[in-house]
């Protein structure tokens, strides 16, 4: 496994980050434990989960992949030291989390302390914004028109801002965090929180985590551009689009506990014509290469530069072995320009 510097915190992160949203729901404990200690085997150090997990999220769920880790982090002390844990307060919109309220000052530091406490450590390495306060262009909201950009108010919404950084930097003087980072957010963000904390000498992000794949790639080039030039790690999610372009759900297939058959809070917005048209000719192409689909797909996004590491997740212990293997495949730049070529036909599928 091989690893990059994560931003500007200068820590080393493998370049597969082991995602945790089934645990809790599609997976048991006993699941969990064996998936981590199989990353761990592997050499993966960097783990992704967050308060809300897992997904799709519920009332009665709230917290429980959080607790799982912490589980699985009890069983060892040792185990700790060896992993880099990133987790994630909500943003607006979940009534069952601090009622649906926007992230304040107060809310990170309840957020954090309670995220300890589920994950039975002392100290978060990287503790994430998991959507922001304002409308945003992320779950499925990316089209022309979808956000009204003229409506916000600037000033007070970098007003909020500062506060959140504010209390970002009293958890990491406490020891309670390490580094902030971002997610699913924007260049605008982005560099907003940049320029506060550089003029308010708070705590820089150091990351940020967005969707990122063969059929949603928005982010290239300009959000990517400003990780680069600001030194910020950029973390893909959902780099299998929802496992999508596995091409299990090809021919209007959908296997039993797959993530298409549970109920979506965003509805299933991937089922497109145009979606599982790209993905056949993915499918066909992985299959000329002599990898697998899932592979082909973590592979490109592997060798995307800019990409520090991509965050993976499985329901089985044979699709966690079958994506980590990824990580060693290297696309020739034949098997790239083939990628592109279906990439031009299908820039926005979905």
């Amino acid at each position: 496994m091989e690893y990059s510097v994560l931003g500007s915190s200068g820590e080393k992160v493998s370049r597969a980050c082991l995602g945790s949203m089934t645990w809790g729901l599609q997976n048991t404990q006993q699941e969990a434990n064996q998936q981590l200690d199989y990353a761990m085997s592997k050499d993966i150090n960097f783990i992704d989960t967050a308060e809300m997990y897992p997904v799709p999220p519920s009332p009665g769920r709230f917290g429980h992949t959080e607790k799982i880790i912490g589980n699985w982090l009890s069983l060892s002390p040792t185990l700790r030291s060896k992993i880099f844990l990133a987790t994630k307060i909500v943003g607006p919109g979940l009534g069952y989390i601090r009622d649906g309220a926007n992230i304040t000052g107060e809310t990170v530091i309840g957020a954090i302390d309670d995220s300890l406490k589920r994950l039975q450590t002392d100290y978060i390495d990287l503790f994430q914004l998991h959507w922001p306060n304002r409308p945003f262009p992320h779950f499925a909201k990316h089209k022309p028109g979808r956000i009204t950009f003229t409506d916000l108010d600037a000033e007070q919404e970098e007003q909020g801002m500062l506060e959140i950084l504010k209390a970002l930097d009293t958890c990491v003087k406490a020891g309670k965090i390490r580094y902030c980072g971002l997610s699913n957010d924007t260049p605008w963000g982005l560099s907003t929180y940049t320029k506060l904390s550089k003029a308010h000498n708070l705590p820089k992000m150091v990351s940020v985590q967005n969707e990122f794949s063969l059929l949603h790639a928005k982010d290239w080039p300009y959000l990517i551009e400003t990780c680069v030039r600001e030194n910020i790690a950029y973390l893909p999610w959902s780099p299998l689009a929802g496992g999508v372009l596995s091409g299990k759900y090809l021919n209007g297939q959908f296997p039993k506990g797959t993530r298409w058959t549970l109920e979506q809070r965003n509805g299933i917005f991937r089922n497109t014509p145009a979606v599982h048209a790209a993905t056949a000719k993915y499918v066909e192409l992985a299959e000329k290469i002599g990898i697998t689909p899932a592979q082909l797909a973590l592979a490109w996004c592997n060798q995307v530069d800019g990409v520090t590491s991509s965050i993976i997740g499985a329901t089985s212990l044979e699709q966690l072995k079958e994506n980590i293997d990824a990580f060693d495949i290297h696309l020739s730049q034949d098997a790239i320009n083939d990628v592109h070529d279906i990439f031009a036909q299908y820039p926005v599928p979905f």
